[in-house]
């Protein structure tokens, strides 16, 4: 794998709690793979994983599309974004993807997937994010 901007950011505890860990890149692209733990502690009373935390791991994929795609020097903040659930999440890895469609000067626009250890999509959205400079953003 590329180096990356992410590789000297400490992720937040939120992304800990999701078991987030890149697993590659390709920011001249806008586009990255992000692992997470789908935790048990994670399930609804049906046994899988709540769409809330499925929720927040495309949105802990999206946003790091463009931190990488900027080189660091963009941060996001969620505007809009919009889910589609398409197949239970049972317990165990899943891995996000996400791609910059367009990154304008004020706002970014990203289309994000979290698959399955088999490959089955889970969920896809896409999302309207704010861009910050990353010095103003994290202190």
């Amino acid at each position: 794998m590329i180096a990356t901007a992410l590789d000297n950011f400490t992720a937040p505890p939120s992304s800990k709690l999701l078991g987030w860990h890149l697993i590659d890149a390709r920011p001249g692209d806008g586009w990255v793979r992000i692992g997470f733990d789908g935790r048990q502690d994670f399930c609804n009373p049906a046994g899988f994983v709540q769409g809330g935390i499925l929720s927040a791991m495309l949105d802990d994929t999206m946003g790091p599309a463009v931190f990488v795609m900027t080189e660091g020097r963009l941060y996001t903040a969620t505007v809009t974004m919009t889910v589609n659930f398409l197949a239970p999440a049972r317990p165990g890895p899943i891995t996000g993807e996400a791609t910059v469609t367009q990154l304008g000067k004020t706002i970014a626009f990203v289309e994000g997937r979290l698959t399955d250890k088999d490959g089955t999509l889970l969920a896809t959205a896409s999302t309207s994010a704010r861009l910050v400079e990353t010095a103003k953003a994290i202190r």
